[in-house]
């Protein structure tokens, strides 16, 4: 019996994941992975993301059957046990026999053939697992740090700096939400596209946030025309937020622009403005280009902490590089990279990007910092250090753009306060509908 291709592309995803630091829903949305038929593509996508969402339960699991250390186990069979467990725990519609026959045919493709009798070992002692691991119910009756940490496969230094941060409770939702498919969201900026796409079978739902998303609910947005042509695009309802933040304005900056998104609701909104959009990577400038293809935007590709520019914007965008861990829903393997350790250079990096880009803003102007980080090293604390350096700058309270877009019915949200830390946006996954956002706006004096 052949390996399925679906199986393929998850062993080889997973591994280039491990070993390249590769982002597994790039590697999924690549051209390699474009010929799979629906039915692969979707199986091959739970697989990758099931593994990695639940990667250190999943290796609790191997371990209390294995006979050796999982550290002594070549990435190869590590990575087919992990696929085969993920399986056999989680997956009711997979046959026992294929789940565990194609992990060990995966070991042999990998030339492993002496890791097949250990691997089948193993997986045997799998065989009388009850399925579907009721991961929600897990979660929610965690009553404390270590027993939230691994019921949500997460890791215990990063939960309790949750707890302290958020609280008990929300941080219990956060890891709830991160182990959930996200909704699929959508930015419309034309509400005839709505009317479109149903009439393309595609069911959505208004969004929970703004009044610009939609919610894909039934139907395979990515076959539709509206979708390849690039008049509609998916992007998180709190991303989509920060964006409304930066306003309409004569003439607007946008660091660190790609893959787009962001971008794009800005020349959506602001129709007459001159757009500069800087991507430092070269080939990640062409793919923000070819999203982007209003007139008025200009890419660029060059460093945000150096800008090649000299001129003065009204509105600039600092949307920095950070961890991601308000997008682990989406990302799952950040939460196995990152270490404490990171967020020292990241808040060094993203500290000289907003410096630089505040040089840039016109007098009156106003400058947007965010990241998708729940961290407060890489929020807060960024934004606090460059106000004490740059005195010619100070806070705006989010809550003021908040209300203005309330009040034009953008916003749906009724609860502006829990949208807000301070003068900050704050989303937090699972509390609100979206992935994690912070966001502070600061005005030049």
């Amino acid at each position: 019996m052949p390996i399925s291709p679906a199986r393929i592309a998850a062993f080889d995803i997973l591994l280039r994941v491990e070993r390249e630091d590769s982002y597994a829903s790039e590697l999924l949305h690549s051209s390699r992975y474009a010929g799979l038929s629906t039915a692969d593509h979707g199986l091959a996508t739970e697989l990758v993301m099931g593994v990695l969402r639940w990667r250190s339960f999943l290796d609790e699991k191997i371990a209390e059957r294995s006979s050796q250390k999982l550290t002594r186990l070549d990435p190869e069979v590590l990575t087919a046990l992990r696929l085969a467990a993920y399986q056999l725990l989680f997956l009711d519609r997979v046959p026992e026999r294929a789940a565990v026959h194609e992990s060990v045919e995966l070991v042999k493709r990998a030339r492993k053939r002496s890791a097949v009798p250990f691997t089948n070992a193993v997986l045997r002692k799998f065989a009388a697992v009850e399925r579907d691991h009721d991961s929600t119910f897990a979660i929610g009756n965690a009553q404390a740090l270590a027993e939230l940490a691994a019921s949500s496969a997460h890791p215990l230094w990063l939960v309790e700096r949750w707890i302290q941060e958020f609280g008990f409770e929300a941080a219990k939702q956060i890891c709830t939400y991160d182990q959930q498919i996200p909704e699929t969201v959508i930015s419309v900026s034309d509400s005839t596209i709505a009317d479109e796409l149903r009439n393309h079978k595609i069911q959505i739902s208004p969004g929970r946030l703004l009044a610009s998303a939609y919610r894909v609910v039934g139907g395979d947005l990515t076959t539709t025309r509206l979708f390849r042509d690039g008049r509609v695009f998916i992007q998180d309802e709190a991303s989509q937020l920060v964006s409304l933040l930066v306003g309409q304005a004569a003439s607007i900056l946008d660091c660190c622009a790609a893959p787009g998104g962001k971008t794009r609701v800005l020349a959506d909104r602001n129709p007459n403005a001159g757009i500069v959009a800087i991507e430092l990577h070269p080939h990640r400038a062409r793919m923000l280009r070819g999203l982007v293809t209003a007139a008025n935007v200009q890419v660029i590709a060059g460093d945000a902490r150096s800008f090649p520019l000299t001129a003065r914007f009204d509105r600039v965008l600092a949307d920095v590089p950070c961890s991601g861990t308000g997008t682990l829903a989406r990302n799952p393997e950040i939460k196995w990279r990152l270490k404490l350790e990171d967020l020292a250079d990241l808040q060094s990096r993203q500290l000289a990007i907003l410096q630089s880009a505040m040089q840039r803003v016109s007098p009156g102007g106003k400058i947007v910092y965010s990241t998708c980080s729940l961290e407060r090293e890489e929020n807060s604390a960024v934004v606090e250090k460059a106000l004490l350096v740059d005195h010619s700058f100070r806070a705006i309270d989010c809550r003021l753009e908040l209300e203005q877009l309330r009040s034009r019915h953008e916003l749906r949200w009724e609860d502006i306060d829990s949208l807000t830390d301070g003068p900050y946006l704050r989303t937090i996954p699972g509390v609100h509908p979206c992935d994690g956002f912070f966001a502070a706006i600061l005005e030049k004096i």
